[in-house]
């Protein structure tokens, strides 16, 4: 083992040493951005950079694992990265159906896909679908896999779905306008059952959301990392835990 690898375990196991039980996330999103840019940094294509990406979700779910937290959100594939150039495109559908896969082979946690799914390639949203259902009555940490996933496209499709139930039921426009209310159409969200995230996560140093789960992180805390993703070690996770443990949270106050 070289020095600069001690002093990082030696470091990893004094963060991990401070933090508080009581103050660990039960939900943590996180953006995971940086791929494309680590390619070019080492000079490589960014198909490469997308499965250095994939890699170190495996690791990073460890991680959460192993201090207590409940649910992930990874985001993986954005609607508006399906406008992409199919040259790019096509190679990292295959690296997120292939990660999904070995997410599910596992066997420690429950898989769910979160997105428009109708967007996709019939032949990955079918994948899918089928790690969903594989790994549906397994117990461990729930990881929601946001692919080909957008915020506003969320509300949208939670809006449409809680009209066509009532819609469905007989209910009348202006009898639904009458007890509508937020919790009505969170019971529609890709996440519905699943507490909002308490913490968010992005990667690569840019500082804004992107429209990640727009409705659930109205009282989340932000935690905005320097690395690229595939960069992103587990100091860095320790680090967003610390600082989020620090915060004193005022849910909009």
């Amino acid at each position: 083992m070289g020095l600069r690898a001690l002093v990082y375990g030696l470091y990893e196991r004094r963060l991990a040493s401070t933090l508080n039980p009581q103050a660990i996330p039960r939900h943590v999103g996180v953006l995971v951005d940086g791929n494309r840019r680590w390619a070019r940094a080492y000079g490589t294509d960014t198909a490469e950079g997308h499965r250095a990406g994939a890699a170190n979700v495996l690791e990073f779910l460890g991680w959460c694992e192993e201090v207590g937290i409940r649910h992930v959100t990874l985001w993986l594939l954005s609607t508006d990265n399906l406008s992409r150039p199919a040259s790019e495109l096509a190679p990292l559908l295959e690296i997120i159906e292939d990660l999904v896969g070995r997410l599910a082979a596992t066997g420690r946690w429950r898989v769910h896909p979160v997105g428009s799914l109708d967007l996709l390639p019939p032949s990955l949203a079918q994948v899918l679908k089928e790690h969903e259902d594989a790994t549906a009555q397994i117990a461990g940490m729930h990881v929601n896999v946001a692919v080909g996933y957008g915020g506003r496209r969320e509300i949208t499709d939670a809006v449409r779905s809680l009209l066509q139930q009532h819609a469905a039921q007989g209910t009348s426009i202006e009898e639904l306008a009458e007890f509508l209310d937020v919790e009505h159409i969170a019971e529609h969200l890709y996440t519905r059952g699943q507490p909002d995230p308490d913490l968010v996560i992005r990667t690569s140093g840019e500082q804004r959301l992107s429209g990640f789960l727009l409705w659930q992180s109205a009282h989340s805390e932000f935690y905005f990392c320097e690395a690229l993703w595939p960069d992103f070690r587990k100091v860095d996770f320790l680090r967003a835990l610390r600082a989020y443990a620090e915060r004193e949270r005022r849910y909009g106050a």
